[in-house]
């Protein structure tokens, strides 16, 4: 389990419910998305602009992990906060009554994670893209994740969309640096031939 997941003790434990972790859930291209990261790096900001763009809006803060029928992982927003949004500066939003019911979902599957890091010299970042990072264990469950570091001028809800068409076309079997790598490769034959 992870830093930010809390188990809900047994005596007070809704069957239904089996973790509860800080984070934001949104359903991005059909893609149940959890974006974590350190607090005030933009996690909010990022769904607000996600849900403006037409992207659905689950959870903000707080996401109660649970597994649905069918053995998926699940996420929701607690009910106390449902609908509900904190924004640095203009304070809690309600994103029905901005967006419309249209902008809700009550609950999606956890597909994908983007933890988003600030950005830093130091870090070692793959400029390929050649794997994924290292799956985030969640309820016991691997689920594959992203990082996407964080840098003034850097338009993070895109980078987030542009990773969850990337999930997808990896998941059709797709990947762009592969293809690169083919590509240089039929090159360097065709020279050598």
């Amino acid at each position: 389990m992870n830093k930010s997941q809390k188990r809900k003790p047994a005596s007070s434990r809704n069957p239904a419910c089996q973790v509860v972790i800080s984070a934001g859930l949104l359903k991005i291209f059909g893609v149940g998305t959890l974006i974590i990261g350190d607090s005030g790096i933009g996690k909010s900001e990022s769904s607000l602009e996600l849900i403006a763009r037409g992207h659905k809006f689950i959870s903000d803060d707080v996401v109660e992990i649970f597994e649905d029928g069918h053995g998926q992982l699940q996420g929701r927003s607690p009910r106390l906060t449902r609908n509900f949004m904190e924004i640095r500066g203009l304070g809690i939003i309600n994103i029905k009554e901005i967006f419309g019911p249209p902008a809700l979902l009550d609950r999606a599957p956890i597909n994908l994670v983007i933890r988003l890091k600030k950005w830093s010299k130091k870090i070692e970042v793959d400029r390929l893209g050649l794997k994924f990072q290292e799956d985030y264990l969640l309820a016991g469950r691997r689920i594959p994740q992203l990082h996407i570091p964080v840098a003034p001028g850097r338009n993070i809800a895109t980078l987030i969309e542009v990773a969850c068409r990337v999930f997808l076309l990896r998941q059709r079997g797709y990947e762009a640096a592969r293809d690169v790598i083919r590509q240089l490769e039929k090159r360097l034959s065709v020279k050598r031939g």
